[in-house]
């Protein structure tokens, strides 16, 4: 069995052809999607995070309103970028998102991805100190994040408070039971996998690699997915870990899906990004027996106990929740997944 679910980048556009028009369009059809998955037997509901873009950003409100209207779905991001993060804030907003939602918050961050403008992270007040790098913040902000969450008092009380305290440092509230171990890295190398291991975190893998060996892009994700659960063993943790892939699949079983995506199969990419050599995986795009085939192959995919199906939504609800249903029903139960 594999948990299987959605990851939406939640663009909008006001073009002709876009069922997102607005950011208004973006967070309700984002909602609908997540109860229409729910409803098909999905077990997640993940969400890019990405700041001064036509797409979803602070994701706190979006995830505490999924989890209002779903009782059994995974509620995630993919990835919040913490460079931007108030990791006390961030705290409160987590621990409150997940006990609406009942405990289903599995919530990704790193220190995100290349950004719309030029050191974005700033804006928001937050600078690197002397002889620290931005992925330096983005971690420092991580471990106060992992820190706080884990509901030990800091803060020192007030000697006139305006309710009554209990005695000690006080921690942020409110606290939610279990969400540490619902924290995940998005590591984009093998060397990032292996710290995340050692940090406690679960792995997120996405479809882009910040490295290359010249070897197919999901050989070189199981490669990471390995390393990850060998420095987790060395690292001596006690629970055992996640790990997600990302993957673009779209099973042909219309004529909409043809029309949309019949010529979108596609083979691993190399490029560059964030100045260094990047290996980005291959569009997966067939009708149900071929794409069964070529799925079996994905090694990473395998080694994964989580599968995250890039959607896209400004095609809207309905045909996102076809994308869904066809993988669910037509691809998953032939490759063992249900």
């Amino acid at each position: 069995m594999k948990k299987i679910g959605f990851l939406s980048f939640g663009h909008w556009s006001d073009t002709p052809h876009s069922q997102t028009r607005t950011a208004s369009d973006v967070l309700l059809q984002s909602i609908d999607l997540a109860v229409a998955a729910e409803e098909l037997g999905a077990d997640g509901a993940y969400y890019r995070v990405h700041h001064f873009a036509r797409q979803l950003a602070s994701p706190f409100p979006l995830l505490a309103a999924v989890g209002a209207r779903t009782s059994r779905i995974e509620i995630g991001t993919g990835v919040i970028d913490m460079r931007y993060e108030n990791p006390l804030y961030m705290a409160e907003d987590a621990g409150s998102a997940d006990l609406i939602s009942g405990g289903r918050l599995q919530l990704g961050i790193s220190r995100g991805s290349p950004e719309q403008v030029v050191d974005g992270y700033r804006y928001f007040g937050h600078v690197p100190p002397e002889g620290q790098t931005d992925a330096d913040l983005a971690r420092t902000h991580a471990d106060v994040f992992m820190q706080v969450i884990g509901g030990e008092g800091f803060a020192q009380p007030s000697p006139r408070p305006m309710f009554p305290n209990p005695p000690g440092l006080l921690p942020i509230e409110p606290q939610s039971p279990g969400l540490r171990d619902r924290i995940w890295w998005g590591a984009g190398s093998r060397a990032t996998a292996e710290w995340t291991a050692e940090q406690g975190y679960n792995l997120m893998s996405s479809t882009l690699l910040t490295e290359d060996t010249g070897v197919p892009f999901h050989e070189l994700q199981a490669e990471q997915i390995q390393r990850f659960h060998d420095a987790w063993k060395d690292a001596g943790h006690e629970r055992t870990p996640r790990t997600s892939v990302s993957r673009s699949i779209f099973p042909i079983v219309d004529d909409r899906d043809r029309a949309y995506f019949g010529q979108s199969s596609s083979s691993d990419q190399v490029g560059y990004i964030d100045g260094g050599v990047a290996r980005f995986g291959k569009t997966y795009a067939a009708e149900p027996d071929r794409l069964i085939e070529e799925l079996r192959e994905d090694s990473a995919i395998a080694a994964a106990d989580t599968l995250l199906i890039t959607v896209p939504n400004q095609l809207g609800v309905d045909y996102n929740a076809h994308v869904i249903e066809s993988l669910l029903t037509h691809v998953a139960p032939e490759l063992g997944w249900r």
